[in-house]
């Protein structure tokens, strides 16, 4: 399947080490899984599992601490400085180094038989991971990747970025610049990202005004093609129209939503209600992130349930997915209302003591 051979100078490990007997079941204390009334209970079942998971645990860290030990203090991982997130902190993370990839052949030996096509898969694994080391400084850094990606703005304008490494020119169009693909053109970098800065008008307000439409023009390989961008933050089907239209949302200072509550402690046990916003009312139409903040939280808190699981979240264009075929993926779905709206929602579940889970599909 794959051409060469793998990047380890020994062969596949010759093994003597047996298989645990141990099977992997569902465990734990009885949980909850109750979308309604209904519920399903799952038994204590967990010593087996427990140790089994403790085992591979074991493993895994040695495998870990052998790279750890031959990595310099201050070259090790890079920790982000805590901040503050609302009223809440966000604890620092540790980021484990690639191991040497050979564990796994003790924790699972059948798996030896496939030793050089798994290596090789590793191999390549640990060549992204010192490139991403190397020119974006951590795993950590790169998973917010959101926060310099799509539009940005400063005191003096607005930056856009995205990631297009088949285009061989970009530009932004929109609104803003009356669709002139001349106006504001891009610059991309060896890594495949277009950038430009747009500055403010000369009155100080932004080069882009809040809720006007804008795509990304690119030339590819097969030809001129406009799209959505990868990062926006709010995408609308207009009435009548098939097409979405990408929506640079940024709304003044006076319009944005202040979170009010701060995140609910972790409970002991979760109670976790599925919800579907689209599908929370009781009459035959679309509701709306309001609708379920009024009508739906309070007797979700009525019912006993301290955690409330928000499905088909990010926009999708096909509605009858269930969400599970994103279109946008940093864009809460527009079908029921703002993303202002949905930060009232979850501010509201704060308020009565739920957690808020919200389900992100990643592909």
């Amino acid at each position: 399947m794959f051409a060469g051979k793998s990047s380890y100078d020994s062969d596949c490990p010759n093994l003597t080490v047996t298989a645990s007997e141990k099977v992997l079941v569902p465990g734990g204390e009885t949980v909850d899984f109750s979308s309604s009334t209904d519920r399903l209970e799952i038994g204590d079942t967990a010593s087996e599992e427990s140790q089994v998971l403790k085992d591979v645990e074991s493993l895994t860290m040695e495998d870990h601490q052998t790279v750890e030990d031959e990595v310099k203090q201050d070259t090790e991982l890079v920790l982000l400085d805590t901040k503050s997130v609302g009223r809440n902190e966000v604890k620092p993370r540790f980021v484990s180094p690639p191991g040497t990839g050979q564990k796994i052949y003790e924790i699972d030996p059948s798996l030896t038989g496939f030793c050089h096509h798994l290596d090789y898969r590793y191999a390549q694994y640990k060549r992204m991971r010192e490139e991403i080391d190397k020119y974006e400084g951590g795993l950590e850094v790169f998973s917010r990747g959101y926060e310099k990606l799509g539009f940005t703005r400063s005191e003096t304008g607005i930056t856009y970025r995205e990631w297009a490494p088949g285009a061989k020119w970009a530009a932004i169009i929109g609104d803003f610049n009356n669709w002139n693909p001349n106006a504001d053109v891009m610059t991309g970098n060896e890594f495949g990202v277009w950038e430009v800065f747009l500055p403010n008008n000369a009155d100080g307000s932004p080069p882009i005004p809040h809720g006007s439409r804008v795509k990304i023009r690119m030339e590819t390989p097969s030809g001129f093609k406009d799209a959505i961008p990868a990062w926006i933050k709010f995408s609308v089907q207009a009435p009548g129209e098939i097409p979405y239209n990408g929506i640079y949302y940024d709304p003044p200072e006076e319009e944005k939503y202040v979170f009010k509550h701060p995140q609910p402690k972790k409970p002991k046990s979760l109670r976790i209600y599925e919800s579907h916003v689209g599908m929370s009312s009781t009459e035959p139409m679309i509701n709306t992130y309001a609708n379920l903040r009024d009508d739906v939280l309070p007797r979700i808190k009525r019912l006993g349930y301290n955690a409330v699981q928000i499905m088909a979240i990010q926009e999708h264009s096909y509605y009858a997915s269930f969400g599970y075929h994103v279109t946008n993926f940093f864009a809460p779905s527009s079908r029921f209302g703002t993303p202002d709206d949905l930060k009232s929602l979850i501010d509201k579940a704060h308020e009565l003591g739920l957690l808020v889970l919200m389900d992100i599909v990643h592909r």
